[in-house]
Formats: C-alpha cells, sequence, structure tokens
C-alpha cells in the first residue's frame, strides 16, 4: 500500500494512492462510509504505524470495500511528508562511492575559497584532509536531523540566506514499524513499516566549513524546509526488496546522476541492529540512507540556482520534487 499524508482544510489526513498514484482514498471518511464506523488508527500515518498489523489490514480491507467513485484527485490537494514531523529522524552513511566522490569535490569546494587554491588542495591531499574516514568501514555513520524541517513533495525549499553553493541529496529510507531494543540483525527486517524518498538539501559552503570541527553536520543541514520527503510511504509488503532500486536525480527535467540501492555498503539492518543498541526504537522514527552515488551535484561539482526544481525518483515508490528558492 502507498499511504500518504494529504491536508484538508488545514489539517493533515491520512490516505492512500490508488488508480496508477492519480487518486487518494482518505482512509478515515472510507471506514466511516463502508463501516459506518469511525477508526482512531486513521488519523494520521503516524497512529496507523502504531497501531501495528491490525491497522494495515483494517486498511486493505477498508480499500477492497469501499466505493471508489469519492477518491481525491491527487493533484487537487497538497501532499505533505509520509509523517509530518517524524518522531526522530537519522540519517546515515550507507554508499561508499558517494562518500569517495563527495569528499573530493568537498576538498575542491575548500580550497577554492583559499588565496592559492592549487596549493591549499595539495596540503589538503597531502595531509589526508576531508578523507573517508575509517570508522565508516567499522560501522554505520548517522547524524540527526532536524525533524521540524519536514515537507513534503512539491513544496518550495527556501535557501539559507548564509549560503551560496546549494545542492540537494538522492536518498530514500525506511520508517519503523515497532517499539524495539538491542534489535538482532537476523530480526531487524521485521522492524521496518514502509519507505520513503528523502532529500536533505544541503548548504554545502557551509557544511564545508563546519566539518573540521568534527561535529554536526549543523547549519549546512539544518535550515527550515530542508528535509523533503515523500511523495508516499510505500509499505514493506508491497516494496519486498529495497535493495535493487533504481535511483534517478533530475534538476529542470535533466538527468543530473543515477545509482542503485544495490550498492549500499551498510544495509538497513545493519543500521537498525546497530543504532538500538542499548536505546529504544520507537515506531515512525526514520532512517536514511544516505546519498547513493552519483546523487548529488557536489560530486559533480554542479550546484543548485534560484527557481530550479529536483526530482529524486525511486522505483517502486515514485518521485520526490521540490523547487528551490531565494530569498527575496
Amino acid at each position: 500500500m502507498k499511504l500518504v499524508t494529504y491536508e484538508r482544510k488545514g489539517k493533515q489526513r491520512a490516505g492512500a494512492l490508488i488508480e496508477g498514484d492519480k487518486k487518494i482514498i482518505d482512509l478515515a471518511d472510507a471506514h466511516h462510509e463502508t463501516f459506518d464506523d469511525k477508526y482512531k488508527a486513521f488519523a494520521s500515518v503516524l497512529s496507523m504505524i502504531e497501531a501495528g498489523d491490525d491497522a494495515l489490514d483494517r486498511a486493505y480491507e477498508t480499500l477492497k470495500k469501499v466505493k471508489k467513485k469519492g477518491a481525491i484527485d491527487r493533484k487537487s490537494v497538497k501532499l505533505l511528508a509520509p509523517i509530518q514531523p517524524p518522531p526522530q529522524i537519522r540519517d546515515c552513511l550507507c554508499f561508499e562511492q558517494h562518500l569517495k566522490q563527495a569528499f573530493a569535490a568537498a576538498r575542491q569546494v575548500r580550497a577554492n575559497a583559499m588565496p592559492d587554491p592549487k596549493k591549499a588542495l595539495a596540503e589538503f591531499e597531502r595531509n589526508g584532509t576531508l578523507q573517508v574516514p575509517k570508522t565508516f568501514y567499522e560501522m554505520p555513520i548517522y547524524y540527526k536531523a532536524n525533524r521540524f524541517s519536514v515537507i513534503g513533495t512539491d513544496q518550495d525549499v527556501l535557501w539559507p540566506a548564509y549560503s551560496k553553493l546549494m545542492d540537494f541529496e538522492l536518498e530514500f529510507g525506511f520508517y519503523i514499524r515497532k517499539k524495539g531494543v538491542d534489535i538482532s540483525r537476523d530480526k531487524a527486517r521485521d522492524y521496518i513499516y514502509g519507505y520513503t524518498i528523502f532529500n536533505d538539501f544541503s548548504a554545502r559552503d557551509a557544511q564545508t566549513a563546519e566539518m573540521g570541527g568534527q561535529l554536526g553536520p549543523s547549519k549546512g543541514k539544518d535550515f527550515d524546509n530542508g528535509n523533503a520527503m515523500g511523495p508516499c510511504l510505500v509499505t514493506a509488503d508491497e516494496l519486498k526488496d529495497p535493495y535493487k532500486l533504481t535511483m534517478i536525480c533530475r534538476v529542470n527535467g535533466e538527468e543530473w546522476g543515477r545509482g542503485s540501492s544495490s550498492t549500499m555498503h551498510w544495509k538497513f539492518e545493519d543500521l537498525i541492529t546497530h543504532v538500538s543498541r542499548s536505546e529504544t526504537l520507537y515506531p515512525g522514527e526514520f532512517f536514511g540512507s544516505g546519498t547513493v552515488g552519483n546523487g548529488c551535484g557536489l560530486e559533480q561539482m554542479r550546484f543548485l540556482k534560484h527557481g530550479d526544481v529536483v526530482e529524486l525518483e525511486v522505483e517502486g515508490i515514485g518521485i520526490l520534487r521540490n523547487r528551490v528558492l531565494t530569498h527575496k
């Protein structure tokens, strides 16, 4: 099932996509119409996850029996992130190719800000500045993103006023299905409720400047509307294998890069096992995959400009589309 959160009269509603993702069935309304009964779990996508398998089964039963003539035209409503805001966001580093290419480009970005870029770049390379850390190969690395800056598809991203180099990130990720701690790897897949596309827009100049502090990222990532997610949440029973998905990024219709989830160094099971060590995970928490190789402008030394429309497509999920606007 493809679940969405949409806005109606200023309130969030939980729905399911039908008819090739062109229509939406409002789950609460459909259940009331079909069974003449309110179902509290359909108040939101998060409450559905928290209600467990019974709520998902009820959603399937509702879709099977409801009259589709009452479906909503997807284009007529505003889609929010599948959960907005999610209880938690952890964005991880799972793709080695992206890191290698991004760190090489980041060295160039930092060198370009120096009086003698060529000399600075040579020094960075000699000193091992901005290299893929050894830690990446030892354990999954992640940061906690600003969950309150989440937006959905077709919403605008405001360029942070302190940045001149704006970039996108082609990622996808999963939502935690149930509460758990110290989760073994062989049981980790059972904790995944479903998947969505993720674009944590990045102020690259701010990010490269702050990385020397060995904390963060902070202002390189944390700005209003900087975390785009959507267009839907595809439940795990529908997207059975997350490790063979084609991932494509486009800017103004032009393909800038593509990759595959088959190239992940760390799998989602690894993330769950690592993060849940002595730390309880809760339903609805989101884990990002990190950027796939070739999945951002930095890797190609190409950056966004005012008015650019970024489209991220992940096989089996859909297209996440956002426009970038500078402050007036």
